[in-house]
């Protein structure tokens, strides 16, 4: 029987974070962009119950997946195969990670943007995104592949939080937001 192992990592956001989530709110009749935008941009941030911040748990899998794939780190006695497809099946995120913050600690950034999402895109608008500026929290990450060692998920939260990162405007994407460092490794 294969052994699952629980990796419980603790980090603390080193610049701040925004969310981009798509909003799902009906524009009032007659409402103008800028109004709708004022009304609505807060439902770009994820938040609890109790209207914590939020980061979900496919956030912190991906983020790892990509990390994974970032490195082309190659697992030791299997030749050129590389970590990507172990972290994509073998690894689980089941629960949101709270982020200390709450929503009155969110403030508004706006951005005059492309109004289709796209990069270079034509016709611009204004946008406001959320952003926190003080974030960490703790995430357990199930380990269901014995390929990934506690030295393996370590080595890739290090590179999530590098080179990855989480949330609008991160690394991955060239910016410098959702940067963070781990404060706390565990493996059970």
């Amino acid at each position: 029987m294969r052994e699952i192992h629980t990796a419980v990592v603790t980090f603390e956001g080193e610049s701040p974070y925004s969310q981009s989530k798509f909003v799902q709110v009906e524009k009032k009749r007659g409402e103008k962009h800028d109004e709708y935008e004022k009304r609505t941009w807060m439902n770009r941030m994820e938040l609890d119950d109790d209207d914590e911040v939020v980061l979900s748990p496919m956030a912190v899998k991906r983020a790892l997946e990509d990390a994974a794939k970032f490195s082309g780190m190659t697992i030791p006695g299997k030749g050129k195969s590389t970590y990507t497809k172990r972290f994509l099946a073998g690894v689980m995120v089941t629960k949101p990670v709270k982020l200390g913050a709450k929503k009155d600690d969110i403030v508004g950034e706006w951005f005059h943007v492309p109004s289709d999402g796209v990069r270079g895109g034509g016709k611009r608008v204004m946008k406001c995104f959320p952003m926190v500026k003080d974030w960490g929290g703790t995430v357990e990450i199930t380990v269901l592949d014995e390929a990934i060692t506690e030295d393996v998920m370590k080595e890739f939260c290090e590179i999530a939080a590098r080179f990855i990162g989480f949330g609008r405007f991160r690394p991955q994407n060239g910016g410098f937001y959702g940067r963070f460092k781990i404060t706390d490794f565990k493996w059970d």
